[in-house]
């Protein structure tokens, strides 16, 4: 929280120069221009009544909110009670912008909140979105704007599974306009169980914009360490990247390997070891260093480390992974934004060795 509002000023530029702040307590005595708002799981009757959460049948998708702009939704919170071991893989969550019929965003839940492999029990404390109560609090801090008209929508993709309740806040502020080079958040959800041959794709954006961030998730398909592949970010269709990193831990700002931590703009959430069938969670938040586009960006990051044979023999220390790897990508660009391809249906989205029969 200690630079939130700085942080909102940097992605979207909504403050004005003589409002400019040093801290988030600096302008609080300051009057804020338009008019607070809110879209909740509030039962209507809200004098007597306690009926506070909705369900999701299997296949049914559920409308949060829809909000007339200009406005900017300044904090989501959600908390679900489930039968389904994985929730947080198979609710997934879309907005669409000023009518759109494509969304913006486009995630399961726990990968958009910065866990990763349908898991539901990770405390994450980070700038933009935060995790408590032992994964049952999920908070969003991400400001998004919108012109006209803004969509939010829950999707329950299990076959099987009812989500029972499903509690949620759409905080926002309905303002009188917006800066005309204001650009539109986008979250794009990837996954390749298991990885094929070549760098991993995180993000290939078209228009302009700026990338802010993604979450990460590893599931080790053999014993050992997958991490010594690099980060590579191709800007506006160059062949040779711009920035080009060492390695995993390295682009996750951290060293030597994962343990586990919560950080405002790096951390892992989740890690369990070097095992064959042991997960890890990371996340990197490019709020003080966004990396700009004008017209596209790829970026992508190789998976290699250590491999070991068939026969349960180590080859090499550097050599292509078959580990399940799953992304979250996320971003401020001027619409239109590069149409995403479908979603993996639910049973897809949890690797094998993790699946519950």
């Amino acid at each position: 929280m200690e630079r939130l509002l700085t942080a909102a000023t940097l992605l979207i530029g909504l403050a004005p120069a003589s409002h400019a702040q040093t801290g988030p307590l600096d302008g609080l005595w300051r009057p804020l221009p338009g008019r607070s708002l809110r879209s909740s799981s509030a039962d209507a009757n809200w004098r007597d009544g306690n009926g506070d959460a909705r369900a999701i049948e299997p296949g049914q998708t559920l409308t949060l909110g829809e909000l007339t702009g200009p406005g900017i939704i300044q904090h989501l919170w959600f908390t679900v009670a489930s039968d389904d071991p994985h929730y947080p893989r198979n609710l997934t969550l879309r907005i669409y912008w000023d009518g759109a019929v494509a969304p913006a965003v486009q995630t399961p839940l726990g990968d958009f909140f910065g866990v990763g492999h349908g898991l539901s029990d990770v405390t994450l404390n980070s700038l933009p979105v935060h995790i408590s109560s032992d994964g049952r609090a999920l908070n969003c801090y991400w400001p998004m704007p919108f012109r006209r008209q803004a969509r939010v929508t829950v999707t329950n993709d299990s076959p099987v599974h009812r989500t029972n309740a499903l509690f949620w806040y759409l905080d926002w502020q309905q303002v009188r306009s917006l800066p005309e080079d204001t650009r539109y958040f986008h979250a794009q959800y990837r996954q390749e169980s298991p990885a094929a041959a070549g760098d991993y794709l995180i993000l290939d954006a078209e228009g302009e914009g700026h990338y802010v961030g993604v979450v990460y998730s590893v599931q080790n398909s053999m014993p050992g360490w997958f991490g010594e592949g690099d980060d590579r970010f191709y800007i506006d269709g160059e062949a040779e990247p711009s920035l080009r990193g060492t390695g995993t831990e390295d682009y996750f700002c951290d060293a030597w390997g994962f343990r586990e931590f919560n950080g405002p703009y790096y951390g892992v959430s989740l890690w369990e070891g070097y095992d064959a069938g042991d997960r890890g969670t990371v996340y990197r938040w490019h709020i003080p260093d966004p990396v700009h586009f004008a017209r596209s960006l790829r970026f992508t990051i190789e998976h290699k480390g250590s491999y070991v044979n068939e026969q349960g023999e180590f080859t090499s220390h550097f050599q292509e992974r078959p580990d399940y790897l799953s992304s979250c990508a996320f971003w401020y660009q001027v619409p239109p934004a590069k149409r995403f391809p479908p979603l993996p249906p639910a049973a897809e989205r949890i690797p094998p060795q993790n699946a519950v029969v």
